[in-house]
């Protein structure tokens, strides 16, 4: 079993698919914190529901960003987190959090990368024209979307698509995937191999 820390800034749909997957013994891991910079998100209302500890690391009490992340590294560690989560966090990480837990960041992106990094992914899909998007679960680096690729999942652009049905059909493949992956975690079967000079690192999944 794995300890995970879920930091969150919104509703919390994706933290509910991992704790939905714990309750049906999907994921064999456990939630020791969810962490949000948002007092009153819904994410926390979700975690409390379900019994899990919650703290609130709102950033608009810190000086910077690396002041920031050391609250959020302090909480994590309390609760003797082994793997963080980016479940709809809304907050660029620093170095801070990077180092405390290298190649331990996971984050769910509503593309297929390295196409879309960053911001409204959905509507950088439909204004391009692409008949495919997608969603990706990558481990985070100090780059913007740009850390090694876990796994990915392919999502039809349906004509008439806009960014909200688009979003939508995107997220569905999210809540299956992201559990998915933790699972791998658990196993024990994710190991990131550095690349050769000028090439990025690689994620292996042992047994696929």
């Amino acid at each position: 079993m794995i300890t995970l820390g879920v930091l969150v800034s919104g509703t919390g749909t994706n933290l509910q698919a991992i704790l939905d997957a714990i309750a049906s013994r999907k994921l064999d891991a456990r939630v020791g914190v969810v962490v949000s910079n948002v007092p009153g998100a819904k994410a926390l209302q979700r975690a409390q529901e379900a019994g899990v500890k919650t703290a609130v690391v709102d950033h608009r009490q810190y000086s910077d960003r690396r002041a920031f992340d050391a609250a959020v590294v302090e909480a994590l560690r309390a609760h003797g987190v082994e793997l963080v989560v980016l479940a709809g966090f809304m907050r660029l990480v620093t170095d801070v959090l990077l180092h405390a837990y290298p190649m331990r960041i996971v984050n769910v992106h509503p593309a297929l990368l390295p196409a879309f990094p960053g911001l409204h992914a959905q509507r950088q899909a439909i204004d391009y024209g692409v008949r495919v998007s997608g969603v990706t679960v990558h481990l985070v680096d100090a780059g913007t979307d740009s850390g090694p690729i876990v796994a990915q999942a392919a999502v039809p652009v349906h004509e008439g698509d806009d960014e909200e049905s688009l979003r939508k059909r995107i997220l569905q493949e999210e809540h299956a995937l992201l559990p998915r992956v933790l699972q791998w975690f658990a196993e024990g079967r994710v190991a990131v191999e550095p690349g050769s000079p000028g090439q990025r690192a690689r994620v292996r999944i042992a047994g696929s």
